[in-house]
C-alpha cells in the first residue's frame, strides 16, 4: 500500500469523528500554544534586559560600600562607611578609567507650590551624564563648582518633573523646589531613561550634587557608591581588578580578609539577570510541557478506542492482503496526523497569545525560531511516541479473531 493511500486512509477515518478528533487535538493544541507562549515571555524579558544593559554602557563600573554589621544585624550592601570621597579621586587616577561620579543617595518628600511627591535623591558627580549617555531635555546639568560648594541645585527626572508640575507649559528650570524641608533650585531636567537593568525606574529620582547629600541631607562624612566609566569595554574587567586593588590597598586589607567594598561590571550584572530568567523560562516551558504529555495520553487513550472499534474493519483489510505494518502505518499516520495538526494549530494560538500579552500588559515577547521549531518537533514526537502503542496492537490483532470481534 503506497504511502498516499496510507494518508487518505487515516484522514478518512479522522474525519468521521470529527468532533472526537478536535477534541483530541485540543490537549495538543493547548500544550503547544503554552509553550510557545511561556518561551516568548521569558525570551522577551531577556532581551528586554540585555537592551536595557546594553543602553546603561557596557564599559560601566560600580563600585559599592560594603555590608555594615553591628551587633549581628546585617544591613546589606552599600551601608557600610568604608567608602570615600578620596577614595573617588585616586579611583579616577587608575589607568583605564574615563569617568568616575560618586554617589550618595537620600529618599525625601519633594514639594513644588501645592505639589508634593516623595522620590529618590541621588546624589552624584558631573560625570554621570557622560556615563550613563544621559543628556538633558531642559535646562543644564549642575557644574563641578556646584559640586565643590555643596550647592542646592538639583535636576529633575522626568518623571518628578511631571508629579511637581503638571502643566505641560511650565518650565521649572529656575523654579525652586523644597527637599526634606530645604529649599533647591532646579537647573535642569534629564531626558526620559526608562527602566534600568535591575526594573527601576530612572525617571523617577532628583539628581544633586553628593557633597549637597551628605552635608546638607545626611550629615555623613562618607559615599555609598561610585560609578566609572573604563576607557574601552574590552578593558572593563582589568580596569575593575585594578579598582579592586586600589581599594585593598587603601583600606589596609591583608591577604585573606574579605573586602570592605563591592565591585561589579555591567556584564556580570547582566549574566546574573539573564541566567535568571533564563532559569524562569525553563521552568515556565516545563511546566506548560506538561500539556503537551497530557495532550499526548489523550491521543493514546483515543488511538485506543479507535482500535477496538475498528477491529472488524482491520481484520476486513488484513483479510483482503494488508500486511501488518500497513495498519501500523495507518494507525501511526492517524496519531502523527493528530500531533502535527494539533501543534500547527498550537503555534498559531502561542503566536496571538504572545501578541495579546503585549499589547494588553506591556510585556516584551519574542518568539524565537528555536522555541517553535521544539514545540512543533515535541507534538510530532508525541504522536509516534502516544501513537505506536494503539498501532502496534491493531497491527498485531488476528484476522479471524478481528472479524469475529463484535
Amino acid at each position: 500500500m503506497s504511502v498516499f493511500m496510507i494518508f487518505r486512509i487515516a484522514l478518512k477515518a479522522l474525519g468521521r469523528n470529527k468532533m472526537r478528533t478536535a477534541l483530541t487535538m485540543l490537549g495538543m493544541i493547548i500544550g503547544v500554544a503554552a509553550v510557545i507562549t511561556m518561551v516568548a515571555l521569558g525570551t522577551g524579558a531577556q532581551t528586554s534586559i540585555e537592551s536595557q544593559i546594553q543602553s546603561a554602557g557596557t564599559n560601566m563600573i560600580m563600585v559599592s560600600a560594603g555590608n555594615f554589621s553591628m551587633g549581628g544585624v546585617r544591613q546589606g550592601q552599600g551601608n557600610a562607611s568604608t567608602l570615600t570621597p578620596d577614595d573617588a579621586r585616586e579611583i579616577a587616577r587608575v589607568p583605564g578609567v574615563q569617568y568616575v561620579a560618586a554617589a550618595s543617595n537620600t529618599r525625601g518628600q519633594i514639594v513644588a507650590g501645592n505639589q508634593n511627591w516623595n522620590t529618590q535623591v541621588q546624589g552624584t558627580d558631573v560625570d554621570l551624564p557622560l556615563i550613563r549617555s544621559w543628556p538633558t531635555q531642559q535646562g543644564a546639568f549642575f557644574t563641578a563648582q556646584d559640586v565643590a560648594t555643596a550647592s542646592k541645585v538639583a535636576v529633575l527626572g522626568s518623571v518628578v518633573r511631571d508629579q511637581l508640575f503638571p502643566m505641560p507649559d511650565t518650565n521649572p528650570v529656575g523654579q525652586v523646589i523644597r527637599i526634606s524641608h530645604q529649599p533647591f533650585t532646579v537647573v535642569g531636567v534629564m531626558a526620559s531613561k526608562g527602566q534600568s537593568g535591575m526594573g527601576q525606574d530612572q525617571d523617577d529620582t532628583i539628581l544633586v550634587p553628593y557633597t549637597t547629600v551628605m552635608k546638607k541631607l545626611r550629615g555623613v562624612t562618607f559615599i555609598q557608591q561610585v560609578t566609572v566609566s573604563a576607557t574601552s569595554a574590552t578593558d572593563t574587567t582589568p580596569t575593575a581588578d585594578r579598582i579592586a586593588a586600589l581599594l585593598r590597598t587603601r583600606h589596609k586589607i591583608q591577604n585573606g580578609d574579605p573586602d570592605d567594598f563591592m565591585v561589579r561590571t555591567m556584564e556580570e550584572m547582566a549574566s546574573v539577570r539573564v541566567q535568571a530568567t533564563q532559569t524562569m523560562t525553563a521552568l515556565l516551558a516545563s511546566i506548560a510541557g506538561v500539556s503537551l504529555l497530557v495532550g499526548g495520553i489523550g491521543i493514546m487513550n483515543i488511538m485506543l478506542v479507535s482500535v477496538t472499534e475498528r477491529t472488524r474493519e482491520i481484520g476486513l483489510r488484513m483479510a483482503i492482503g494488508a500486511r501488518g505494518r500497513d495498519v501500523l502505518l495507518q494507525f501511526l499516520v492517524e496519531a502523527v496526523v493528530l500531533s502535527l495538526f494539533g501543534g500547527s494549530i498550537g503555534i498559531g494560538l502561542g503566536f496571538a497569545l504572545s501578541q495579546g500579552v503585549t499589547f494588553w500588559m506591556q510585556w516584551p515577547t519574542a518568539v524565537s525560531a528555536n522555541a517553535v521549531a521544539v514545540a512543533f518537533g515535541f507534538a510530532a514526537m508525541t504522536g509516534v511516541f502516544f501513537g505506536f502503542y494503539p498501532a502496534r496492537k491493531a497491527a498485531a490483532l488476528d484476522p479471524i479473531d478481528a472479524l469475529r470481534f463484535e
